[in-house]
């Protein structure tokens, strides 16, 4: 079976003013422009009084060689999401208001296509392959991993910030 090390992992919340959809955009199109494929395993909508709760599961993934896979998993969870409007630059906007808490995990995988894990001499041998041979590649590919994710997580605070409005 593949190995999976998760190498990053930051929480981002946010209460108040933003866009729904363009804060789903830019998260979208930041993935796409790192060329990794996403595919969305959960969206569920709760409809309360109190307003939407939204939970969101992305698992975005990038191949780097035939035995190293980048993965970017995006937790989303979003309550008491409600349609608000607020005044810029003199202009009224229609955006939302509510609590959103964005999860992303960066995680190295090995090994994806299991061509090693066929007899366990072969599982042997590549514990040691990975162990003294590989071990300068891991490192270099998980601090790769490692700025994609940061760089994420610090676009996407700024985009929040600077998508906030005090009414």
């Amino acid at each position: 079976m593949a190995e999976k090390n998760t190498v990053f992992k930051e929480a981002i919340k946010h209460k108040g003013y933003w866009n729904f959809a363009d804060l789903y955009g830019f998260c979208f199109d930041f993935l796409k422009d790192e060329d990794y494929i996403l595919k969305e395993k959960v969206y569920t909508e709760k409809i309360s009084a109190t307003g939407k709760e939204i939970i969101i599961e992305w698992d975005a993934s990038k191949k780097i060689t035939d035995y190293f896979k980048n993965h970017i998993k995006v937790e989303w969870h979003i309550l008491g999401m409600k349609d608000a409007e607020v005044e810029r630059d003199g202009k009224k906007e229609t955006t939302n208001k509510g609590e959103v808490k964005i999860t992303i995990e960066g995680m190295l995988e090995k090994d994806y296509e299991d061509k090693w894990e066929n007899r366990p001499l072969w599982k042997l041998l590549r514990g040691i392959y990975e162990k003294y041979v590989l071990r300068t590649t891991i490192d270099e590919y998980e601090d790769r991993l490692t700025n994609v994710a940061v760089k994420f997580v610090g676009e996407l605070k700024a985009f929040l910030q600077l998508s906030s409005v005090k009414q």
